[in-house]
């Protein structure tokens, strides 16, 4: 593919609600939308879904915002032809920014598809057109806002529901989720790093309670002590942040860190990895994955739609529809709930909805264009 040009929007997006985690309160996110048009004219979109601050990952909107237009940028638009292969070369020596990369190479990915008039999802070798949808739900004040929370989501016909737990709002919460809802609930627990293998007892107690899973329970970036947790419990652990890549994938593998994990697009730099993590952990390991969202906007949730078509997502993903935590999305048709608690891959190509690009452009706080002319 030759491209033509290349433009980077800073857009921030209101959220419905605050939606808390152990990190802390998000109101607001900031979204770097990308957008490559070729040649002939067709355009890819993707974000990076860096946060407002270092807290999930070291990276921030500001540090995408940098490495794209100082060293990601420049580096493509010396190039006369772009692909996917190719793009990940030239960035290899560009030691992480994952989110970074990610969402370059995934406006590469819908582009390509464009070009090629295909969905995302069947380039990428998806296989389940109709993706099963649970739902993350935040820290609650109180317990009856959980409770009032998951009957409504519930009742929406999400098929999965996940809590945010820290130091202090754990087994109350699931206790009483299971008093309410009964062991038929499909429940899991994110604890986004926030707890210490010196907390197995707590965790023992967890046991009792027929999660699903439980995710990312210690440090972001171990793989060791989530192996001696392990040991001792038997609810199975997803890792989240601690898998940027499938060495990681591999050796959580080895140690036995985990049964399963949540692939997140932007996390580990883009499809290219994705699909490498999906083969090893599906194909060679011959355990689940399941697809994992940040907060994304209808473009980027387009990209977490096609991901999740993928063979080895066995549990329902982190994919909510748009009206969960917007009041306006920027992608026409915004994302629906099917009655059967299932998002449909859309036929049309690339990720298969239209972008608002008047809005995007009326509403960014900074924009940057480049038109490329690249070295013969």
């Amino acid at each position: 593919m030759e491209l033509k040009k290349i433009e980077l929007f800073e857009l921030w997006v209101k959220l419905r609600e605050d939606f808390e985690t152990s990190f802390g309160k998000t109101i607001e996110r900031p979204a770097i939308l990308i957008r490559l048009e070729e040649k002939n004219g067709e355009v890819g979109w993707a974000e990076s879904v860096a946060g407002e601050g270092p807290w999930y990952s070291y990276e921030t909107w500001e540090t995408a915002w940098h490495i794209l237009n100082d060293f990601i940028i420049p580096r493509v638009s010396e190039e006369k032809e772009i692909d996917v292969e190719k793009f990940n070369d030239i960035v290899s020596n560009i030691r992480g920014h994952n989110m970074a990369k990610a969402g370059f190479e995934m406006a590469l990915w819908d582009l390509k598809a464009k070009v090629e008039d295909k969905p995302l999802w069947k380039v990428l070798g998806g296989v389940n057109k109709n993706i099963v949808s649970g739902v993350s739900i935040g820290i609650q004040n109180t317990t009856e806002e959980l409770v009032k929370k998951v009957s409504m989501f519930l009742d929406k016909g999400y098929r999965r529901i996940k809590i945010k737990i820290k130091p202090g709002y754990d087994l109350e919460p699931i206790a009483r989720l299971r008093k309410e809802f009964g062991q038929e609930l499909p429940l899991q627990v994110d604890a986004n790093s926030a707890y210490k293998l010196t907390d197995i007892e707590l965790f023992k107690k967890i046991d009792g309670y027929n999660l699903l899973m439980i995710e990312q329970p210690l440090h972001w970036k171990d793989l060791v002590d989530h192996a001696e947790l392990a040991r001792h419990i038997k609810t199975p652990i997803c890792l989240d942040e601690s898998i940027e890549d499938v060495n990681d994938a591999r050796k959580a593998y080895q140690l036995g860190s985990a049964m399963i994990i949540n692939i997140k697009p932007g996390r580990v730099g883009g499809f290219s990895e994705v699909l490498k993590i999906h083969d090893f952990w599906y194909k060679v390991a011959n355990r689940p994955v399941w697809i994992g969202g940040m907060l994304e906007t209808g473009i980027g949730r387009g990209h977490l739609v096609s991901a999740a078509t993928l063979p080895g997502v066995k549990y329902p993903n982190d994919i909510s529809a748009s009206e969960k935590y917007f009041e306006k999305d920027i992608v026409e048709p915004p994302w629906t709930l099917n009655k059967d608690g299932t998002i449909t891959a859309p036929e049309k190509p690339g990720i298969g909805v239209e972008v608002m690009e008047d809005y995007i452009v009326k509403n960014s706080k900074r924009t940057k264009t480049y038109f490329i002319n690249p070295k013969k």
